[in-house]
């Protein structure tokens, strides 16, 4: 068996789930990628083919062709795009090789579709690793190795009219930490193919099994059917509680419901647990009182769409800029008003910022709430497109002083129903709270796939007739989260309302 740099890598999060992929491949395949890892691979496949132009004039090797890359480092052909190598127990493909002749060595490029300011150090490490995994691997097929270079895209960059890819690309030199590495990693490959070398499973549980449900591996309850859907992984923040999360487990309590009272939790913590033990929701009329009293008529319930585009299309966006390319917006202008609609959606080639502007100054009302779900989100698109449009930053400061958002009431845990499970998105609250308003009937269903569609309209990669009915897919989608907001806006308004009636009859 070869061991790729990929199987690798995997190994080092969960060996268990590299096994699974390698010996158990429809099980690993069961979990097809969402569309938001999907776009992740094709953002990452662009910035590595847009990399190459650092260095024209390559060669681009066929994948898995390892006798023509060897003949062609034999040749110290100048530059090689994704090389590839193999030995007994591994196989890689570097993204670039350049021969420099001063040192008559190849300096090894490893591209990844990031920011130079990423603030991640497991990802940073992951990085090194990568880099380190190659290097034995070329040696042992004699390629001489210079430099190990970590290339990614430099947070500082703005774009102007033209793309600068020189300026767009920042590089790292870590060949030295690949150097202290080099010890660390022969010790680690030879057990990573040992152990994915097994023909039988490797013994449950993965070590998945201390991280939180987001960090868990993509087979793990495959390898953990023990664990229940809703357990103590769930927990809110538990992930960063590594000891608690260790203590239950080593105590064999996995149902969130069998959580003892000696556990020490946070307070949030605690009232969900309390939640999923009893069944029953929590609701403080007071603070839900607090929260809705601060809002101010007309209500403006505000929702963006955009496409976080690594390789920067228009002037003024830097690497992972939010294009905002739609927006929902539904109006109330009194009490007992109704609902007043208005969208917007660009679909053309074209930078959409002017187009959105025009639109969003003619719908939106000069006073009262601007009412969003996670206000940071909103507000950082605001503050990003007055950046670019100076003459906007007026405006925009003015939508962003009467942002509330109505997340808080859940975060606050002001509302604390079981079925949230903890979670504060408005996908897991409105389910329970206004059941017959359903995300499951739309064409798109969430956010990654709607930046997904938006961009197959804005590169043409669709025929028209297709780009129509993906436009009407989006604006309902959109829609539909301008009308969750307001409709559980409702339901925590009768809350309020019942708690009135109740204290003063």
């Amino acid at each position: 068996m070869k061991i790729s740099k990929t199987d690798f890598l995997i190994f080092r999060e969960c060996a268990h789930n590299a096994w699974v992929k390698l010996h158990r491949p429809e099980v690993y395949r069961a979990q097809p990628l969402s569309e938001f890892d999907q776009s992740l691979l094709e953002a990452g496949n662009a910035v590595d083919v847009l990399a190459r132009d650092l260095f024209s004039g390559g060669m681009l090797m066929a994948r898995g062709d390892a006798a023509a890359t060897a003949a062609l480092v034999a040749d110290r052909t100048p530059v090689l795009y994704q090389p590839v190598f193999e030995t007994d127990q591994y196989t890689t493909a570097c993204d670039i090789l350049v021969w420099d002749a001063a040192s008559e060595r190849y300096d090894l490029f490893e591209v990844k579709a990031s920011t130079s300011d990423s603030d991640n150090r497991a990802r940073d490490e992951a990085y090194t690793y990568d880099l380190a995994f190659q290097s034995p691997v070329l040696e042992a097929n004699g390629v001489p190795i210079g430099r190990h270079i970590l290339v990614r895209l430099d947070s500082a960059y703005v774009r102007d009219a033209d793309l600068d890819i020189h300026a767009l690309f920042h590089f790292e030199d870590r060949s030295q930490a690949v150097a202290a590495l080099r010890d660390v990693i022969a010790h680690e490959m030879d057990t990573a193919h040992d152990l994915l070398s097994r023909a039988t499973p490797l013994p449950a549980p993965c070590n998945c099994m201390t991280k939180g449900r987001s960090a868990h591996c993509t087979t793990f309850a495959h390898t953990n059917p023990n664990v229940p859907a809703y357990s103590v992984h769930d927990i809110t923040r538990i992930g960063a509680s590594k000891k608690k999360l260790a203590e239950l487990i080593d105590r064999g309590i996995l149902d969130i419901r069998d959580v003892p009272d000696d556990i020490e939790l946070s307070e949030t913590q605690l009232n969900q647990v309390r939640a999923a033990r009893t069944g029953r929701v929590s609701i403080d009329e007071d603070a839900i009182a607090d929260h809705l009293g601060a809002l101010a008529y007309p209500l403006a319930f505000l929702d963006y769409e955009t496409f976080p585009a690594a390789i920067p299309r228009f002037p003024g966006y830097g690497p992972f800029h939010h294009i905002p390319f739609q927006y929902s917006l539904d109006v109330i202008r009194a009490p007992g008003a109704g609902v007043e609609h208005f969208e917007f959606l660009h679909t053309a080639a074209t930078c959409p910022d002017m187009a959105l502007l025009d639109a969003l100054r003619r719908d939106m009302p000069a006073t009262g709430s601007v009412i969003t779900w996670n206000q940071t989100f909103e507000r950082g698109i605001n503050d990003k497109l007055a950046a670019r449009n100076p003459s906007a930053a007026s405006f925009l400061a003015g939508v962003n002083a009467r942002v509330v958002d109505l997340m808080d009431v859940f975060s606050d845990q002001a509302y604390v129903h079981p079925g949230f499970r903890g979670r504060t998105s408005i996908k897991a609250i409105l389910p329970v709270l206004v059941p017959e308003l359903s995300y499951t009937t739309l064409a798109i269903q969430e956010g990654a796939t709607a930046t997904v569609r938006w961009n197959e309209i804005a590169t043409g990669a669709v025929s028209e007739a297709e780009a129509r009915r993906i436009a009407a897919d989006l604006l309902a989608y959109c829609a539909l989260d301008t009308r969750a907001m307001v409709e559980i806006w409702r339901v925590l308004e009768g809350e309020v309302g019942r708690w009135r009636i109740r204290r003063w009859g």
